[in-house]
């Protein structure tokens, strides 16, 4: 996984005013905290971060003018709930060879057997351990000729080297079902009859 570069300035100012006017110029407030540290107040280009969060667990380098640099990652993302806008972000200070426990999509490749099976997704994320600069963007796993009554557990999932589970391992991921029949109009029309 790559780095995102982006830039930062201190705030010293909080509250509901002085977050709407970080954003009436282009800015997202954000906090940085973590490894014993004070937490730092920050707003960070809006535009820039707003394209880097379309990467779930980024890495991103934030160059805090004045204060240096930090590699964080977004644990918390505040969302406007109308516009598509981010509010706040809440970063978490990462070191390089740190693991860290992230949630990441899975995604399923193949199709399933015929008969008209039906996939059940139980989670579209898997909780995972990785190390820092080297966290997945997603984890795949194939569906090709699944049976009905077929399922597939977060142990089953393949993780990328140096990645391990942070769920238990029979945690079911997606089932396959077979087609529900519908009752017939004639049964259901005699029932209302009575």
């Amino acid at each position: 996984m790559s780095e995102v570069k982006l830039s930062a300035v201190l705030r010293d100012t909080f509250g509901k005013g002085s977050a709407r006017q970080a954003r009436r110029t282009a800015q997202t407030p954000a906090v940085i905290y973590g490894h014993g540290t004070a937490p730092k107040h920050v707003s960070v280009e809006a535009h820039g971060l707003m394209m880097a969060l379309k990467t779930p667990n980024v890495l991103i380098s934030l160059d805090i003018a004045g204060d240096g640099n930090e590699l964080v990652i977004p644990k918390a993302i505040q969302r406007h709930p109308l516009k598509p806008v981010i509010n706040h972000v809440d970063f978490l200070i990462v070191k390089k060879g740190e693991k860290v426990t992230v949630e990441v999509p899975v995604v399923t490749e193949g199709e399933l057997a015929a008969g008209g099976n039906l996939l059940e997704t139980l989670l579209t994320t898997v909780s995972v351990e990785a190390e820092a600069t080297h966290i997945p963007t997603e984890v795949t796993v194939s569906i090709a000729g699944l049976e009905a009554g077929a399922t597939v557990h977060a142990s089953d999932l393949v993780l990328p080297k140096g990645t391990t589970l942070a769920v238990d391992g029979e945690t079911p991921v997606l089932q396959v079902v077979a087609p529900q029949a519908e009752e017939p109009a004639a049964e259901a029309a005699e029932g209302d009859e009575a």
